[in-house]
């Protein structure tokens, strides 16, 4: 496995740092979550938070992890859907200068757009109105652009999508491609949970979950329970532990890697989405399955050092050094 295609919802996320946790109670928004909602309710939880301090950037799962595996030098393509706009070109633009292959539709609606609630803990509640995002349909999904990859890497948050998520899955897997899949959110879980049982034994090689997304899938109360349920479905699983790492299994190995300790927790945004990216840029050099662990630790314990999922090129520079360390099997948890 060597180049990956992911797809997911084409997103701008307006990152809004929180002084308190109110605007979460006000409109009942579980902390942790990810809500969809109309534009009209995106609207009126963003005047809420006028005046907190915020940044923009792209965003979207399945982009966040794409757009990292880029820059740690993974061949990549990314498809998703935006609207005919200034945002729209902005998307797509970026992606071309890091180095992924956009396959980017166009639709008439415009851009979608994700407002991610920062609490002062660092943890980050998703509001999301896909605009266009939500319009990739399964009749735009052409084979044709699987034939250059060898896997293909899904959000979760598509599971709600069932047509369009089975119809990529279906169309990767004639082609002869891997299926990963980051679980994305335990709500999200809890409402797909037979469908997504289903989709996940058929047709998924890699998962990667949280505790909350695997005890969810699993009806397990056990991270480790959990993880040998969903292994018997799939080949490789990944279940992230919090504080205490990550537990692997693939076959019969199954592998406890740390956290990389993070000089100061700031924005949990995008964690998930760049420890996939680490572990499967990883996976694609050939590298076992410690090394795979730690790559994704690496890179996951430095996107929660900022706000937002853009670092500069001092931290890139950092988390070079430290993959060298780990290829070289200098530098494991």
């Amino acid at each position: 496995m060597k180049r990956i295609i992911g797809i997911g919802n084409a997103l701008t996320d307006m990152l809004v740092n929180l002084s308190n946790d109110e605007v979460l109670s006000t409109y009942e928004l579980a902390k942790g979550s990810m809500s969809l909602v109309d534009s009209q309710l995106q609207t009126d939880i963003s005047k809420a938070v006028a005046g907190c301090p915020y940044s923009l950037s792209l965003g979207g799962s399945a982009g966040n992890a794409i757009r990292a595996m880029a820059r740690l030098g993974t061949e990549v393509g990314f498809i998703g859907k935006v609207g005919n706009d200034t945002t729209g070109d902005f998307y797509e633009q970026a992606l071309r200068n890091i180095g992924v292959a956009p396959y980017i539709l166009r639709s008439k609606h415009r851009s979608g757009k994700c407002v991610s609630l920062i609490s002062p803990d660092g943890e980050r509640t998703f509001v999301t109105h896909l605009g266009a995002a939500a319009h990739l349909h399964p009749e735009d999904i052409d084979g044709v652009i699987f034939d250059d990859y060898d896997c293909l890497y899904i959000e979760g948050y598509l599971v709600q999508d069932h047509d369009l998520i089975r119809t990529a899955m279906e169309r990767a897997k004639a082609r002869g491609l891997k299926i990963a899949i980051d679980l994305a959110s335990f709500n999200i879980v809890q409402e797909n949970l037979e469908f997504l049982r289903d989709l996940v034994e058929r047709y998924v090689d890699i998962l990667f979950a949280n505790e909350e997304e695997a005890r969810a899938f699993s009806g397990e109360t056990e991270a480790l329970n959990a993880l040998q349920y969903i292994s018997r479905m799939c080949e490789l699983t990944i279940v992230k532990i919090g504080v205490k790492g990550a537990l692997i299994k693939r076959g019969d190995e199954v592998v406890h890697v740390g956290i990389m300790a993070a000089a100061k927790r700031v924005d949990t945004t995008g964690a998930g989405d760049f420890y996939a990216a680490g572990f499967l840029a990883a996976l694609c050099e050939g590298l076992d399955l410690r090394q795979c662990g730690t790559v994704g630790a690496i890179t996951a314990g430095k996107v929660i050092e900022v706000v937002g999922t853009t670092f500069d090129e001092e931290a890139w520079r950092e988390i070079f050094t430290l993959y060298d360390r780990v290829r070289n099997e200098r530098y494991l948890f």
